[in-house]
């Protein structure tokens, strides 16, 4: 409980700190970080030594009460966005130096860690409405971070950002007031106890939808490549490598904890269609880019779209198939993976657009030689985005594979081996015009330390694929739906 506590307030008290003291707000995030990546572990412990943990604020019994709660999804989770959080924190000290002055280097700060906060309130909570709360300051805080240059372009970014933001989530709260206009109560534990009502299906339906529009899910993808393409690189680490991640969570949440008895076969498929649409046309208009970012943004589309797999691979709680084990710590994995590694490449990119003055990939030709460290970040990342081993995302992309043949849906194995080509395909053009023969003429020569801050993510994304094994059983502690339970 204390550990659950710490995750939550850490984050949110750093944030009030860096309002009232911004020329340390580095400091306060940086040790919110510390504090943070303590207390993950020992949650993770008494974790596995317990099973779920969890507590109800203020002493209330739900349904009055809210509940929070861990379980391996919970831990995992934590732990990925605490990781981002320090790689993004350190790199943001030369983007928004604190207490210098300006509105971009004063709001940062705060909004990353508003950011955090919210993140974790998703990982841990277990009621609708409070997930609803979350979702909204995650919300807020990313479209803020969007627009913190200022510029007109990144302006009208966010402002589509906000739009699309907004409509689902009135589609999302107006699935929770069905809900709860048909069960009194919004708990995700006494949910999955309830009687069905007529409206359950319309309200799985709108909530799905507006998650959907926040997780930038294909179709409704069109505000996320201008938007993370835009924003400053140490928030489109946060804004791909972690937002879209947090709505997928509560997607999962709801078809396979709140409502699983829903998941029918076709609605199971329209969900793995929309993915497989997102894998194909976020690689497809990746490969048209000129601008780094775009590149990585659009792949961000696709990379999505391997998470709505879960749902044909497992055929859902209630008609679970043999390949569910595989598709569900598969899904999960890749999540992880591409969380670490998107965020890392952002981080690179921003350093190689900083180094010589333009964003444009033929501009970064030779660049390699001259930022080697963070090349090598970009590397291991774009290793982890084909799949390739001893990735975290190999792991992850075998699993599901896997899933796929022992399910007979050996359409979904070709999606995912087709998509890893599309992905060598995008990513070639940035990493050969790095290595390229030309010297290339920098504006600006980041320092040396910044480099390894990518490239410690870029790594973890690697460790994650090594030690596959103990992150296989945790992500099953503690997790009630009977996901596990396939053969």
């Amino acid at each position: 409980m204390n550990a659950m506590l710490v995750a939550l307030a850490a984050p949110l008290l750093a944030a009030l700190l860096a309002v009232v003291w911004p020329r340390r707000a580095a400091r306060f995030g940086l040790l919110a970080v510390a504090v943070v990546g303590t207390a993950v572990p020992l949650l993770g412990a008494e974790l596995l030594a317990q099973g779920r943990v969890g507590f109800v604020v203020g002493g209330w019994e739900v349904p009055l009460g809210i509940a929070l709660a861990a379980d391996g999804l919970s831990v995992l989770f934590l732990g990925m966005a605490a990781l981002v959080m320090a790689a993004v924190l350190l790199a943001a000290r030369r983007d928004f130096p604190p207490g210098q002055g300006g509105r971009a280097s004063f709001g940062f700060w705060p909004l990353a860690l508003l950011l955090w906060g919210a993140l974790n309130t998703i990982f841990l909570s277990q009621d609708l409405f409070n997930l609803y709360v979350g979702l909204e300051l995650l919300t807020l805080t990313a479209v803020a971070l969007v627009a913190l240059s200022g510029k007109a372009a990144t302006l009208a970014a966010a402002m589509r950002y906000m739009t699309w933001a907004l409509i689902g989530s009135l589609l999302y709260l107006l699935g929770v007031v069905l809900i709860y206009g048909a069960h009194g109560s919004l708990d995700i534990g006494l949910l999955q106890a309830r009687q069905p009502a007529p409206a359950d299906g319309l309200a799985l339906a709108l909530m799905t939808t507006g998650l959907a529009v926040k997780t930038a899910l294909f179709p409704f993808h069109i505000w996320l490549p201008p938007a993370h393409a835009g924003a400053p690189a140490p928030a489109s680490a946060l804004l791909s490598g972690l937002v879209p991640k947090a709505s997928f969570l509560i997607v999962v949440r709801l078809w396979f904890e709140a409502l699983p008895d829903l998941a029918t076969p076709l609605t199971l498929l329209l969900l793995g269609g929309l993915g497989a649409a997102a894998v194909l046309y976020g690689g497809l208009l990746a490969l048209g880019q000129s601008k780094l970012k775009l590149i990585i943004a659009y792949s961000t589309v696709a990379q999505i779209g391997y998470l709505f797999l879960v749902f044909p691979l497992s055929g859902g709680v209630a008609t679970m198939q043999h390949g569910v084990p595989g598709a569900w710590s598969g899904v999960i994995f890749h999540a992880l993976s591409h969380a670490l590694a998107k965020a890392a490449m952002f981080l690179a990119a921003g350093l190689f657009i900083r180094a010589v003055g333009r964003g444009e990939v033929l501009a970064m030709r030779g660049l390699g030689r001259e930022l080697p460290v963070a090349t090598f970040a970009f590397c291991l990342a774009a290793i982890t985005l084909l799949g390739l081993p001893p990735s975290g995302a190999f792991t992850a992309k075998y699993l599901m594979l896997m899933a796929a043949l022992a399910s007979g849906q050996w359409w979904w194995a070709l999606l995912l081996l087709g998509g890893g080509l599309m992905a060598a395909c995008y990513l070639y053009r940035p990493v050969e015009a790095l290595f390229a023969s030309e010297r290339a003429v920098l504006v600006d020569r980041p320092a040396r330390w910044e480099e390894w801050v990518p490239l410690a993510l870029a790594l973890a994304a690697i460790v994650l694929g090594l030690f596959s094994a103990l992150l296989l059983d945790l992500i099953y502690t503690g997790y009630q739906p009977g996901v596990a339970s396939g053969s």
